[in-house]
């Protein structure tokens, strides 16, 4: 079986192309396809050859990725793949608009549905031009939706990262989806029982992380409070913080996996689609106390990982830290959910029984 490997574009490392990473190590003989491809800031590939489109001719067009939207559909369009009996795409854009033989098989992991495009406030809020351009951007994005719609018929199986973004795909593009949570490097994170007498949040410090929310929590509280992450954000957090609120930026792959064994719980206060985090900390053995609703729902058990609070303000968050504090937390069982249910081994375990069964569909 001849089979492609196809994302929106390898310009950054997220969690998306690290799925991708997991994808390209799991079929080694695949071959790889992409519209922008810049080794220095993305996943390693190894030797592989990575076969771009027309837009990798474009100068600094890896830098400036973004503003090629309108050109990513033709330049996927463009591929030839005619020759593949299977493609696997990973897209929260792009990717699912490539052309196949009537006799292929195209499987899709949706990271999400094309976020700017149907969820465009909240995707852009963060940019300030886009206020200003607004008049100008909509109609082409009103274009675009068109486009995104008609090309999100492509693929024949569509894999979401979560039970939201499985409804999502099925609200907007009319499409069934499956979900299967995608995994973490359980090796990368180390377990401790002895927690310290400190919280950790872990995040980009943007506006809908809502981390004034925690940061407000624990200016009541008065605990000890250590947040990590880079963002627009920071200065005005760290205005409204008091001396128990730490601001520790960046920190190393090893720093932060120590913080997160050693913290008492791991604080999300965002409504996410998926979100690796709180994972994260149950690998560590530690408990996450979480916004309860988007893909929390899918990887915490409240009273045994984690505890949720219903409403994204300060003293529901106060609610769900006293009520963290009464529970006898198994940490052992914490990091054994994670392992059993959120490791590479069972991530893939579940590809292998949905591709053997698609795939024997097709040929039957």
């Amino acid at each position: 079986m001849k089979i492609a490997l196809v994302h929106d574009y390898l310009t950054q490392r997220g969690g998306a192309e690290r799925v991708f990473e997991l994808l390209c190590k799991r079929y080694p003989d695949a071959d790889i396809f992409t519209s922008l491809y810049d080794p220095q800031r993305t996943i390693d590939l190894g030797d592989r050859a990575v076969h771009t489109t027309a837009l990798q001719k474009i100068p600094k067009a890896a830098k400036y990725f973004r503003l090629l939207a309108p050109l990513y559909f033709p330049a996927f369009r463009a591929l030839d793949l005619q020759d593949y009996d299977l493609i696997i795409s990973s897209s929260s854009s792009f990717a699912k608009a490539v052309k196949k033989s009537p006799k292929a098989l195209h499987v899709c992991f949706c990271h999400n549905i094309t976020r700017f495009l149907w969820d465009t406030e909240t995707y852009l809020r963060e940019y300030a031009d886009y206020q200003r351009f607004a008049p100008v951007i909509e109609p082409i994005f009103q274009m675009l939706r068109k486009v995104d719609l008609e090309y999100a018929q492509e693929p024949d199986l569509y894999i979401a990262n979560s039970s939201v973004v499985a409804r999502r795909i099925q609200k907007y593009y009319r499409k069934r989806a499956i979900f299967i949570n995608y995994p973490i490097d359980t090796n990368k994170f180390t377990f401790s029982e002895q927690k310290d007498n400190f919280y950790l949040s872990s995040a980009r410090l943007l506006s809908y992380k809502r981390i004034d929310t925690i940061v407000e929590a624990f200016n009541w509280l008065k605990w000890p409070l250590r947040i990590l992450g880079e963002g627009p954000e920071r200065e005005r957090l760290e205005s409204k913080a008091l001396k128990n609120v730490e601001f520790l930026g960046y920190v190393s792959d090893a720093e932060r996996s120590n913080l997160m064994a050693k913290a008492r719980s791991v604080i999300v206060a965002a409504l996410e689609d998926y979100g690796l985090v709180p994972v994260e900390a149950n690998a560590s053995g530690t408990p996450v106390i979480a916004y309860g609703a988007g893909g929390v729902l899918d990887t915490q058990i409240p009273g045994q990982t984690g505890v949720f609070f219903k409403r994204q303000t300060p003293d529901a968050l106060l609610d769900a830290l006293y009520n963290a504090r009464e529970i006898a937390w198994d940490y052992s069982k914490i990091r054994s959910h994670a392992v059993d249910h959120f490791s590479e081994e069972a991530f893939f375990n579940k590809v292998d029984r949905v591709m053997n069964k698609v795939c024997g569909l097709r040929q039957s």
